[in-house]
């Protein structure tokens, strides 16, 4: 009579389980890559209150009031003067690129108003596209400024004193000033659907064939790799589209998102994009033995492309070695480019940039998955 539950062939058991994980590499390395890569983006690269933000300085006067504040300003940690001293123009041109996140105008006449008590004001524009990134900075402003002048006039006039509590400290949140939040989320959304899809159905499709047997047939066939690739890839330019369409007319009638930019030249952001990813999920597929292989590879793209892309976090919040690694994820691109055309009415120049970094992440993928394609089965 065979017993219940037998110890020797538990044990046998669990050493053949054993052996088929140890064969299955990218499986077994999934175990152990996911929670790590969990723990350090999570512990590490993650943070609601980014500091250190890029910030350029519009003041053609320098007196020691104006000097005070912009130090002040620096100490909060929140503003990093990385163009200082330029004019309207330039300032104008580096927030509509994206290379600076706040625009300080200091007026000729600041100390002059100081000392006379006329109420001073400085201007801080905002790149509010996403405004969890300008909340933190603008909270800190009016106390900075009270204090920053009130050290500065000391206790030598009361009319100085005064006239530093009463200084005004204008705001102005570009390209959302109502912080709208929808507005920085459904055009990111766009990306991230199209990232999820496109990635996961074509690295399926090559390993599908794979297991179902049927790539003898296909490479059996008088076909060049690169016939083969596009043959795969270029069907899934067609949901694509589909996708991009269900998404800009949602984000405009549903949310009430606004379009300021060129179409074609988001359609075109969106052309470059999309080819990127199904590339990409082509060489997925020629790394994965099995469906459930190339969607293992496929997850363990995502989550570092969410978290690190600025999506879902401030991207100029994170520490400088998860910046370097967002910079290297097509999606990180996408949605500058994206939120620059439809939020901020970019021009070609403007976007150029992220366009050519898109360009030549297609060129590397293409050039990954032609080297990878596999002439036969062995």
């Amino acid at each position: 009579m065979t017993r219940l539950l037998s110890f020797r062939r538990l044990i046998t058991i669990i050493r053949k389980e054993a052996v088929q994980m140890r064969r299955d590499r990218i499986t077994f390395a999934m175990m152990l890559g996911v929670p790590l890569m969990q723990l350090l983006l999570f512990g590490f690269a993650i943070n609601n209150d980014p500091k250190g933000l890029p910030a350029a300085l519009v003041a053609t006067a320098q007196d020691r009031f104006s000097r005070s504040m912009v130090s002040a300003l620096e100490l909060t940690g929140y503003y990093r003067f990385t163009h200082p001293y330029v004019s309207a123009a330039e300032a104008e041109e580096l927030m509509a690129t994206g290379k600076v996140s706040f625009v300080v105008t200091v007026p000729s006449d600041f100390g002059t108003k100081v000392l006379r008590g006329d109420h001073p004001q400085i201007l801080i524009e905002a790149d509010a596209t996403d405004p969890s990134v300008a909340s933190g900075a603008i909270s800190t402003l009016g106390t900075v400024a009270t204090q920053a002048l009130l050290r500065e006039s000391g206790s030598k006039t009361a009319q100085s004193a005064t006239s530093a509590s009463e200084v005004d400290v204008v705001v102005h949140r570009r390209y959302n000033p109502e912080g709208v939040t929808q507005y920085n989320i459904v055009p990111g959304l766009l990306g991230v659907i199209l990232q999820m899809t496109m990635v996961m159905m074509t690295a399926m499709a090559l390993t599908r064939e794979v297991e179902r047997g049927t790539m003898e047939n296909l490479l059996s066939m008088p076909v060049t790799p690169i016939e083969v690739m596009l043959g795969k890839v270029l069907p899934y330019f067609i949901v694509g589209a589909v996708q991009v369409s269900v998404v800009l007319i949602a984000a405009r009638l549903l949310f009430g998102v606004p379009f300021f930019g060129s179409l074609w030249l988001l359609l075109l952001g969106v052309f470059i994009f999309v080819m990127a990813l199904v590339v990409l999920g082509y060489v997925f597929s020629t790394l994965a033995r099995t469906q459930m292989q190339a969607m293992q590879l496929t997850f363990f793209y995502f989550l570092p492309s969410i978290l690190l892309s600025g999506f879902m976090f401030p991207f100029r919040g994170m520490p400088i070695w998860a910046q370097w690694i967002g910079e290297t994820l097509p999606l990180t691109h996408f949605l500058r480019l994206i939120r620059a055309v439809m939020l901020k009415g970019a021009s070609l120049g403007e976007v150029a940039q992220p366009l050519l970094t898109l360009t030549g992440f297609a060129f590397v993928f293409s050039l990954l998955a032609l080297s990878r394609f596999r002439q036969t089965l062995d």
